[in-house]
């Protein structure tokens, strides 16, 4: 099937990295695995970030105008050349989509969505524009894909008769991540040179990008670290953003004990996953954590808060440990708890590659994926 591919959050070739653009990339190869074509329908970026109703206007137009600059270019081309299938990946109220309905409407094919979410207490406020066209589009699709449980609750309400819900595990090619995990001790070694890092205290392990929305994740981060006591650790930070100094002054009373490694590009992650020996992060306000299920893919078990999607990632007291969103106390012990047990360490480390090659995979998803389209023919 020849798919027309949107992210109207952030395009999947993107410059600035994210777990969202992440996602983007592997659901596009997910696709291509599954044997589709898939084409980028359009770059368009229908994000608004502050509550600007006017903002949202300008881009409803401009949406419009775009999508029926699509709907006359496919109309001109021949039929094998006109995508089949409209595939929307991440839709809510800050960046709705102003382009596949139109477009699936005027060409007579089915219109799927992936990562929709709808809030229904953003109704009346600053996104109003937004949701009603988040909302209009969730209930004009003809089968959605989550990765998050509890998304489907909300979106429930607005499914047309016949769509098809389908609950997708997040998926990755775990294969890089296998691999670093297979050279470990190297890559700890190597590692503890460059950062002068002693290789016989335990590393933990946070990736996310430093931006204003993940500081409460890095407070309560930081309350868990104070709560470790005199136990020994390190506190490997990869990742870089707007709010870098924040971040780091969250951390500042750690002194040397916190390595802040920037950022670093996805060909050199796998093996600072691998070298660790647990990832922390508290996950505020997170959908799932693509870099939860990365980490877990390199043989690193998990601390995390429990959360939106995380659960569908990390098996608590299998992968790793889960605690209440936002609670310092609890994650302080939880970490503590991995710190003394280097034994617990290294079982949950394994179970976590193993089941993350196991549920977790691209060829799983390519194949699930595959079905829902197979459904629509």
């Amino acid at each position: 099937m020849r798919i027309a591919f949107y992210a109207p959050l952030k395009p999947p070739d993107h410059p600035v990295p994210s777990g969202d653009r992440r996602m983007a990339r592997l659901l596009i190869a997910a696709l291509r695995l599954g044997g589709h074509r898939v084409d980028l329908a359009s770059r368009f970026r229908a994000y608004d970030g502050s509550g600007d109703t006017a903002r949202q206007r300008r881009l409803a137009a401009r949406g419009g105008r775009l999508a029926e600059r699509l709907i006359r270019r496919y109309r001109a081309t021949p039929p094998e050349g006109r995508p089949q299938a409209w595939f929307t990946y991440h839709l809510y109220h800050k960046a709705p989509d102003w382009l596949g309905p139109a477009v699936s409407a005027a060409l007579g094919i089915p219109y799927v969505v992936a990562e929709a979410s709808h809030a229904p207490k953003r109704q009346n406020g600053p996104w109003a524009v937004g949701y009603a066209a988040a909302a209009a589009a969730i209930g004009a699709a003809d089968a959605v894909v989550g990765f998050n449980p509890v998304d489907a609750v909300c979106l429930g309400p607005l499914l047309k008769l016949g769509c098809r819900s389908t609950l997708l595990r997040p998926f990755l090619d775990g294969s890089v991540f296998a691999a670093a995990a297979a050279e470990r001790d190297r890559h700890r070694s190597r590692l503890a040179a460059q950062w002068e890092l002693p290789s016989g205290e335990p590393w933990l392990l946070t990736v996310a990008m430093l931006r204003a929305d993940k500081l409460e994740s890095f407070r309560v981060l930081g309350g868990a670290l104070a709560g470790l006591g005199d136990r020994p650790w390190r506190l490997l930070v990869a990742g870089a953003g707007g709010a870098e100094a924040e971040a780091r002054a969250v951390l500042a009373p750690f002194g040397g004990r916190v390595t802040w490694l920037g950022q670093v590009s996805a060909t050199d992650l796998p093996a600072i996953y691998a070298a660790a020996d647990a990832m922390v992060w508290p996950a505020v306000r997170e959908a799932y954590g693509m870099a939860l299920l990365e980490g877990q893919a390199a043989g690193l078990l998990v601390v995390a808060g429990d959360t939106g999607g995380v659960g569908q990632i990390v098996r608590h007291g299998v992968t790793g440990l889960l605690t209440p969103i936002g609670d310092a106390a609890a994650f302080a012990q939880a970490v503590a708890d991995l710190l003394d047990d280097a034994v617990l360490r290294r079982r949950m480390g394994a179970a976590a590659a193993r089941l993350a090659a196991a549920e977790n995979d691209m060829a799983t998803a390519a194949h699930r994926l595959d079905a829902v389209l197979a459904a629509l023919r």
